[in-house]
């Protein structure tokens, strides 16, 4: 689908998701602004997981939604795929990031931190150093920084 097709779907099911949700934003390839995205990537952290879930049953309407599991829900939505991933305060900067891809940044991130013995979680939990203490993950920055690289925006990392 087209970039603007995407992105006004994706600003309809964050409209639709937001009251019931701390935080919410689009990730994937519609936040890095590639011009054909595939899917609508949706990062969140629930308020009220119960009205939640509701909407998002009733966004998935009249299509059976494909639920997968307590972090990860995927449906179509007028006719795009939409997966939205369930993070919490702890986990928000680093699944934003590592959702918002791309593929080879990710590898790239993930190669760095295993250069300098450390682990990169792709859960979102953060950057651990050979200990496993977590040493970065509150903001996307903080990863660049604490890797040693110089902060990339989402259209950047493609």
């Amino acid at each position: 689908m087209e970039l603007e097709k995407a992105k006004k779907i994706a600003a309809e099911v964050i409209n639709r998701l937001s009251p019931y949700c701390k935080k919410i934003e689009v990730a994937g390839s519609v936040r890095r602004r590639r011009p054909s995205p595939r899917d609508i990537d949706i990062v969140l952290i629930p308020s009220d997981p119960w009205n939640l879930e509701a909407e998002v049953l009733a966004l998935a309407r009249p299509l059976q939604p494909k639920l997968s599991g307590e972090k990860l829900k995927r449906f179509s939505f007028n006719g795009a795929q939409v997966d939205l991933y369930y993070a919490t305060v702890e986990t928000w900067a680093t699944l934003l990031l590592i959702r918002t891809g791309s593929t080879e940044n990710n590898i790239r991130l993930c190669s760095r931190a295993k250069e300098m013995g450390w682990h990169l979680a792709a859960s979102g939990d953060g950057l651990f150093d050979e200990t496993g203490m977590r040493i970065a993950g509150d903001t996307e920055h903080s990863i660049f920084q604490a890797l040693g690289l110089e902060y990339e925006e989402p259209w950047e990392r493609n």
